[in-house]
């Protein structure tokens, strides 16, 4: 891979905006993650954070005939969808709900591959290389022991591991976190972020979407605040996650603190 072709950014979007049901949910965005970053994406419910990502997903389409949009993904305007996902290792609190069924830890990873939620070997190929490196997944997180278990039968937060490991199977560019410790614990949140670290210490983009300030791992050095479907706020985290431009995006007065490497909001 060339130095030209390593430094495309992971994301370049220009004057996107998308309307649903007759209502304006993306105003005008513009935002570009370069190659090698990792961002957080904060903002309240209905702010259009996650309906940013469904635009990364294809999931959203913008408003055509906009003079100067632009809808780059590693450099590419047009992607096949599922080849599309299968660089966009994507994680949602939806996606655990609709894994947790009869399968085991190791098919649900495997299943990654495919963009299904389980396997059934009447239409699937599974080859040795497949569960080898699915294997692999799950010794890198920790969670090996795991592989037989059905997921019926396992913690949330050992879910939403499984649920990673599903999205690295096949070695995608970034992560995409939406929301990603809605329903945990305390310890399943401190065990998610652990892992997520590990994951982004490995090379990998995070593109992290949430309204928790404390989902923010060290290695995210970049917040993006949206409001109203507009960008509110963009820069480096120690500068954007303060009183003042918290209090302004949720309405309400807020206090930031800082522990540690990682940022909380009081109300």
């Amino acid at each position: 891979m060339t130095e030209k072709q390593e430094n495309v950014p992971l994301l370049d979007f220009a004057d996107i905006t998308v309307v649903k049901d007759g209502r304006l949910i993306l105003d005008h965005i513009s935002i570009r993650v370069e190659a090698e970053e990792s961002i957080a994406i904060i903002g309240p419910n209905g702010s259009g954070k996650s309906s940013l990502i469904k635009v990364m997903t294809r999931e959203y389409y913008p408003v055509a005939g906009v003079p100067d949009l632009r809808m780059n993904i590693m450099g590419e305007e047009m992607w096949n969808i599922f080849d599309l996902r299968k660089r966009l290792g994507i994680i949602t609190t939806d996606l655990q709900y609709a894994c947790i069924r009869d399968n085991t830890v190791l098919e649900t990873v495997i299943s990654g591959y495919f963009s299904s939620i389980g396997i059934y070997d009447d239409f699937f190929d599974v080859t040795i290389e497949m569960k080898a490196m699915a294997h692999e997944v799950l010794k890198f997180l920790g969670i090996h022991h795991l592989a037989n278990q059905k997921m019926t039968k396992i913690s949330s937060g050992e879910a939403r591991k499984t649920l990673i490991a599903r999205a690295l199977v096949h070695d995608p560019k970034a992560l995409v976190l939406d929301e990603p410790t809605n329903s945990l614990d305390m310890k399943s949140i401190d065990q998610f972020r652990k892992t997520v670290s590990a994951v982004a210490a490995a090379g990998k983009n995070i593109v992290l979407v949430t309204h928790d300030l404390s989902d923010i791992i060290p290695e995210i050095k970049r917040v993006v605040l949206i409001k109203d479907g507009k960008i509110f706020a963009d820069g480096k985290k120690e500068d954007i996650l303060t009183d003042e431009n918290l209090t302004a995006l949720f309405d309400i007065p807020v206090k930031v603190q800082k522990h540690g490497e990682y940022y909380a909001a009081f109300c």
